[in-house]
This record gives structure tokens, sequence and C-alpha cells, in this order.
């Protein structure tokens, strides 16, 4: 039978006063206690019951006491009462780089104030130590200690008390994302809104459109309708252009006798009879127009014009 045992991060202790730069080997994941120099902490007794409505609280708990920054909150209950903290995320992760030490190799940060409190009193730094008051670990100069042993963290004991680092929270802060979230949202819903309109109005047009098809008979696509205009378009010019030479010829006032005019495969034949040169002549002049277009055959005084249309 084998026991699985589960493999336990290397703990740092961070402090900003420290001159011990701690050693991580590449790829491993460590746990970070802050020290009481990184966060603010309180011990309270609020009219609330559950952390959530607690956590709720927070920025106005601490408002009168932080300097100006952007903070996180964390709290945790203990008993009857609630420890609550606030901390900079920002000043944090500068400390983690000022050690050396990358916060992608960060795996739980906990506070001193609830791993610590059987370790105390003990020397931190060359001119400080931790020691409780109330159940509040707070720093202390090493003068007013008589005897104080250095923080050893073999033996801690871990709780399941961690917060997690925010790597962005100090370019927005949570009130500027809150605000950003509202204006998304009234954009959205206008957005929806003016897409319900638009898709109103397209059902309206698309009911015109039924109506007309219905009203004139047209067929149902665009495609087939365009394609009967085109035709329709092509008939009519064809018709224009075979109205307007027979209207200049009938302008030419000649007395010869026209005995034909067939339309046949887009070619318009035109027979007169009686014509002799002059008359050809001024005949062709009066459809000068269609020259490009035009043949004429004068035989046995028959002129012969075809036009092109």
């Amino acid at each position: 039978m084998f026991t699985k045992f589960k493999k336990t991060n290397s703990i740092v202790f961070l402090d900003p006063h420290s001159q011990t730069r701690p050693r991580v080997a590449e790829g491993a994941k460590i746990d970070i206690i802050l020290s009481p120099s990184l966060y603010w902490v309180k011990k309270l007794s609020l009219p609330v019951k559950y952390i959530r409505d607690a956590r709720k609280l927070l920025p106005s708990i601490f408002e009168d006491i932080l300097p100006d920054g952007n903070y996180n909150y964390a709290v945790f209950k203990e008993g009857e009462e609630f420890i609550a903290f606030a901390y900079e995320d920002k000043k944090i992760l500068d400390e983690l780089n000022k050690k050396n030490i990358s916060a992608s190799s960060v795996e739980n940060v906990y506070f001193a104030q609830t791993e610590l409190q059987g370790s105390t009193p003990c020397k931190i730094n060359d001119n400080e130590a931790l020691v409780v008051d109330n159940g509040i670990i707070f720093l202390a100069p090493i003068e007013w200690l008589e005897e104080v042993k250095f923080l050893s963290l073999t033996s801690i004991q871990r709780s399941n008390k961690t917060i997690k680092l925010q790597q962005f929270s100090h370019i927005i802060d949570k009130s500027s994302l809150n605000k950003v979230g509202i204006l998304l949202g009234v954009f959205i819903v206008v957005l929806m809104i003016e897409m319900f309109i638009t898709s109103q109005k397209i059902s309206a047009v698309e009911e015109e459109q039924e109506k007309l098809l219905s009203e004139y008979k047209l067929y149902s696509t665009m495609m087939q309708n365009k394609a009967v205009l085109s035709e329709y378009e092509t008939t009519y010019q064809k018709q224009t252009k075979l109205r307007n030479i027979l209207e200049d010829i009938l302008k030419l006032q000649i007395r010869q006798k026209i005995t034909k005019i067939e339309l046949k495969n887009k070619v318009l034949h035109i027979t007169l009879q009686e014509i002799d040169e002059v008359t050809k002549k001024q005949i062709l002049q009066g459809l000068v127009a269609y020259k490009a277009n035009l043949k004429s055959t004068l035989k046995d005084h028959l002129l012969e014009i075809e036009v092109t249309l």
C-alpha cells in the first residue's frame, strides 16, 4: 500500500526592510507570508453574519486610516469577530521584484497576522520584531524587547486564509472598472434597442415589398425581377430607336412610295420605289445619324435600306 504525500511549498517571509534575498529555485513554487508593513489590519465586531456582507463594508472601515493608494481588501472570520485587511497589490509585487522573486512562482499569499500567532515575539530584520497585542501582530523596535529569537518558518502550519494578487489592479481600480462595466451595460442595452427598432423597420419594408410584388404580379426574388426589367429596358430601347428611324424617314417628305417596312433579327428593312441617285442621296442625308449602322442598295429604281438596331 502506497501513501501519497502532498508536496509542501517553501515559505518566504516578505519584508521591505529585510536585506536578505531568498533563493528560489527556477520553476519552484513558493508561499509568501506578508510582513505587517505590507498591509493594514483591524479586528472588528460587525452587525453582519456573513463574510460576503462584511466585505462590502471594508472600504468605508479603512478610509480614515489609509494613505492615498489603490487598495484591495480581504476579510476572514475568527469566532464572532472579523479580521479585516487592506493592502496594495502593486506595493507587494514591487517588493517581490526587488527580491528577485517572480510573481508566477508565488502560489499562495498569507498575512503574518493569520500565520505567525504562535511565533511571536521574533526578530525579522536588524531593527524590528513581530509582537502581538490584543490578538493583533504588529512591528516593534527590537530595543523594546529583552530577548528575541529569529523568525523560523520551518514548522509553520499554513491556514486556508490566502489572497490572490492582481497584477494590473493598480492600472484600473475596482470603482473605475465598475463604472466602465455600467457604461458598457448601458451601451449594450442601447445597442439592443437600436437592433430591435432596425429589425422592426426591416420587417415593415419587407411587408411593403411583399405587397408590391403581389399587387404588380412580380417575381419573389430581386434577381428575377431585375432580369425582367433588363429585358423590358432592352425592348424599350429597340422600340424607341425604331420609332425614331421611322419618324426621320417620314420627315423627308419624299413622294416615292414605301413598299416594305420589316423588322427581322434586330435589323430594320425598308424598301422604296422610283428612286434615282438624287433622291437616294437626299434620303441618306436625312438618315446620316444612323450612318454607322446603315446599309443601302439602289437597283432598278428600288432602294433597299437596312438599319441595325
